[in-house]
């Protein structure tokens, strides 16, 4: 086999593969072979049609063209990517030149290969972990929400008007230039007045009301209203007030602390749960940490990467959004018409994240070969039983899984990103 690469747009390059007619003609028994076996000739049993009766039945370009499908064409493919130390990002874009009986084989593939990476320092990376302090407000803000979580509503004393973060039921219709729009009625809606749950200004206009008050609310749509046909529009909504309730807080004592822990007194809860802020702060400390050093080491690295790598990452990406949607019980379609967005918009604002992705992922391979990192049968086996933990499942039902979908080498993958990103970060400085 002969094989010559010559370089050509968009870092693509183009492999001239030549077979010799001795390697060709042995394809073409084989393709008989197997396409005796699938069709049915008359006068045969399936499988026992010699070469002669299956290229007179189907065709020699049929067989011929079963050969290279089947046989040939992966085959060569294969030896010239190793031959000339292509990793393909993209499938290859085959053109036959020259697939005749008797004759060598010329056909030609263009692919886009992984590009060339040259690390930079990755290794014993000075990385500072900086622990958030934990403050008294933190502390204090924790507790206010125990507190909040055990009060109760009561209605508002006789007499009362609206104030900020009071709970209130209302009716209300809307309309602009005196035509009413849909979505713009609601009777005994429920609000928190602070909430930020209507339109900028709605909630603060109704402060002083009294019950069974009726209000004007003038407001304006704001631009990037996801109603096209509102936004930056004025609206007038006539309101009134049926109810006001407010929410009445337990004190902030021992019973309190007693009613929502396992401990006795107020101090000890307040105790508890700095100790578990200090924690958390720690964890995330680590975290932070971990992901610099990754990124650090991301940035050191020299590569040019092929638009086309980020373009599928992108995809990759958006399909995967798509899936939690569904998973949500919301279609792609209904998102992107709730955000007032489409998937132009999306993949733009997905492409420097994608990017970043396909450079850490180059940077995580290239590591691997320089400091031989190798994934083992064990490392695997811990991966799927993660795996079956996430997804409430057992280990033998995750790898049926992979292997009926066939992304066994996509789990091995995955499994030595994280064995090198785990090697970065264990040498930390």
């Amino acid at each position: 086999m002969k094989v010559t690469a010559a370089n050509g747009e968009n870092q693509q390059v183009t492999l001239t593969i030549e077979v010799e007619a001795a390697e060709v003609a042995k394809a073409e028994e084989r393709a008989c072979k197997r396409l005796a076996g699938r069709v049915n000739i008359p006068g045969f049993r399936k499988g026992k049609a010699p070469k002669r009766i299956v290229e007179n039945h189907l065709g020699k370009e049929y067989v011929l063209q079963e050969a290279f499908d089947s046989f040939l064409g992966p085959q060569s493919l294969d030896e010239a990517f190793k031959e000339q130390d292509i990793v393909p990002v993209t499938r290859p874009e085959v053109e036959i030149v020259t697939l005749e009986e008797g004759k060598d084989l010329v056909f030609k593939a263009t692919v886009t290969p992984r590009p060339a990476v040259t690390l930079g320092e990755y290794k014993g990376l000075h990385i500072e972990k900086v622990v958030d302090e934990v403050k008294d407000e933190d502390v204090e803000k924790q507790l206010k929400n125990m507190q909040e979580r055990q009060g109760n509503m009561v209605d508002a004393p006789e007499g009362s008007d609206v104030q900020d973060g009071d709970f209130i039921t209302l009716d209300f219709d809307g309309s602009v230039d005196g035509v009413a729009f849909e979505g713009g009625k609601g009777q005994d809606y429920p609000l928190q007045i602070g909430s930020g749950s209507f339109i900028p200004g709605f909630e603060d206009q109704l402060i002083g009301a009294k019950v069974e008050e009726e209000r004007d609310v003038n407001v304006t749509f704001p631009e990037e209203y996801h109603a096209k046909d509102l936004a930056g529009k004025a609206a007038v909504f006539k309101c009134k007030v049926h109810s006001i309730k407010r929410k009445e807080l337990p004190a902030l004592d021992d019973e309190l602390a007693k009613k929502v822990s396992k401990f006795e007194t107020l101090e000890e809860l307040r105790a508890d749960i700095r100790k578990n802020l200090e924690e958390n702060a720690e964890r995330k400390a680590e975290n932070d940490q971990r992901t610099a050093a990754i990124e650090k080491a991301s940035e050191n690295i020299t590569v040019d990467i092929p638009a086309v790598m980020i373009d599928n990452r992108v995809t990759a990406m958006i399909q995967e959004m798509s899936m939690r949607l569904e998973q949500q019980g919301m279609k792609m379609e209904q998102y992107l018409q709730f955000a007032n967005t489409d998937i132009a918009k999306i993949r733009e604002d997905y492409r420097e994240t994608a990017e970043k992705n396909v450079r850490t992922d180059l940077m995580l391979e290239e590591v691997a070969k320089a400091e031989d990192i190798k994934v083992e049968g064990k490392d695997l086996d811990q991966e799927v039983a993660m795996m079956a933990m996430q997804y409430g499942a057992t280990p033998k039902q995750i790898q049926k899984i992979i292997k009926e979908q066939g992304r066994l080498g996509d789990l091995a993958a995955t499994v030595l990103r994280k064995k090198t990103a785990q090697f970065i970060i264990d040498s930390i400085a």
